[in-house]
C-alpha cells in the first residue's frame, strides 16, 4: 500500500494528484491523510475531490472519505477502464488538473478514450488551456503520448463553466533527451477578453508590441463571448526550433493591464535568457511521464518547490530517482526509473 502524508514539501494538491495517478498506473491502494495541509483551506475541494472520483471511476476503485473538506482518503483501485466520459468539477477550479490526474492511466488503459471535461480552463492557480494544448500535448508526443484537445467553451475564474474534449490513445512513452531550445522563431501575444471592454485588451498588446517588438499581425485580440463568467487572460506565445512555450498572467481588478503586462514580458525575457526548451510549468508536468518511460533527461530554466516534492512523491512511490544539475542554461533534470 502506498501511505503518504499531504502535507510534507509543498504541501499542495500536487500530491494528491501524483500519488492517485501512481495507484492507478500500479494497482496499488493509496492511504493519504494531512491532504494539502499546506494550504490555507486544507482538504478537498471541489477540483480535488473530481479529480479523486474521476480517478476511482477511470480505476473502478473503491474510496473512502471522498468529499469535501476530507483531509484522509483511501484509494483502492481495481482495473483500468477507457472510454467515453464527462467529468464535471461545478466550479472554476481546474478542469485540467482532472485531466492530468487521469492521463497516465488512461495512456494505459486497454482501450481509447474520449472524454469531456467541465470547470475551470482559465485560472491563476493551474495551466490554461493554451498551455496544456500548445506545451504539454506536444510534449508528450515527444515522449509517444497520443493525447488531443479541443476547447469548446472558455472558463475564467470566478465563474468557471468552461469546457474542452480529450481524445486519448493507449501508447507506450519511450525515453527522451531534451536539451536545446533553439533559436526564437516567433513571438506571439494573444488576450482573452470576456465582458470586458475592448480597449483594455488592445492596450495590453500594444505594451507587448513594443517591448518586445511583436508585429501587428502577431498580436490577437481574443473575444470570448460564450464564457458564463468575465476574464481577461494575457499570454505571450514563444515559439522556438524545439517548441514552443506559453507565458500566462490574469487580469485584476485594480490593477492596471499594463502593469500586468509589464510583469509578463519580463518573464518572457527571464525564458529567453536561457536555451532550456521547458519552462518551470512544463517541467513538473513531464516528471511522471518521464518515469512511465523509462526516464530520460530534459533542461528546464527553473525548478520550483511543487516540482521537488512531486519527485519526491514519485521517489517514494515508483522508485524513480532524479538529479537536479545545475548548469549555465539551466537546470539538466535526470530522470531514471526504477520502478517497485
Amino acid at each position: 500500500m502506498f501511505t503518504l502524508d499531504g502535507g510534507e514539501g509543498e504541501g499542495g494538491g500536487q500530491i494528491l494528484r501524483t500519488a492517485l495517478a501512481c495507484s492507478l498506473l500500479t494497482g496499488e491502494p493509496l492511504h493519504i491523510r494531512r491532504i494539502r495541509a499546506g494550504r490555507a483551506k486544507p482538504g478537498l475541494l471541489r477540483q480535488h475531490l473530481t479529480a479523486t472520483l474521476a480517478a476511482a471511476e477511470v480505476g473502478e476503485a473503491q474510496v473512502e472519505g471522498a468529499h469535501l473538506g476530507s483531509t484522509e482518503l483511501r484509494f483502492t483501485p481495481r482495473t483500468l477502464r477507457g472510454g467515453e466520459r464527462r467529468f464535471a468539477v461545478g466550479t472554476a477550479g481546474s478542469a485540467g488538473l482532472v485531466l492530468q490526474t487521469v492521463l497516465p492511466a488512461l495512456l494505459k488503459a486497454p482501450e481509447a478514450s474520449s472524454l469531456v471535461l467541465e470547470g475551470g480552463t482559465h485560472n491563476s492557480a493551474a495551466p490554461p488551456f493554451e498551455a496544456l494544448n500548445d506545451v504539454f500535448v506536444p510534449a508528450m508526443a515527444r515522449l509517444g503520448g497520443q493525447v488531443s484537445l479541443r476547447l469548446s467553451r472558455h472558463g475564467f475564474f470566478p465563474a468557471g463553466g468552461g469546457r474542452f474534449s480529450a481524445e486519448i490513445t493507449p501508447s507506450a512513452l519511450h525515453p527522451t533527451r531534451w536539451l536545446r531550445r533553439g533559436a526564437l522563431l516567433k513571438t506571439e501575444c494573444v488576450v482573452l477578453s470576456a465582458k470586458v471592454p475592448p480597449e483594455v485588451g488592445m492596450r495590453a498588446l500594444e505594451v507587448a508590441g513594443r517591448a518586445l517588438d511583436i508585429a501587428a499581425e502577431d498580436r490577437h485580440l481574443v473575444p470570448c463571448p460564450a464564457s458564463p463568467g468575465p476574464g481577461l487572460v494575457l499570454m505571450l506565445r514563444l515559439t522556438s526550433e524545439s517548441g514552443v512555450e506559453v507565458i500566462t498572467a490574469f487580469g485584476e481588478k485594480g490593477v492596471r493591464v499594463e502593469m500586468i503586462m509589464g510583469q509578463l514580458v519580463r518573464e518572457a525575457q527571464d525564458f529567453l535568457r536561457h536555451d532550456a526548451p521547458v519552462g518551470e510549468h512544463l517541467a513538473d508536468q513531464l516528471l511522471l511521464p518521464l518515469v512511465m518511460a523509462g526516464g530520460g533527461e530534459i533542461r528546464v530554466t527553473t525548478v520550483s518547490s511543487h516540482t521537488r516534492t512531486n519527485a519526491e512523491v514519485l521517489t517514494r512511490l515508483l522508485g524513480a530517482s532524479f538529479r537536479f544539475v545545475e548548469e549555465p542554461e539551466g537546470v539538466r533534470v535526470v530522470v531514471e526509473a526504477k520502478g517497485r
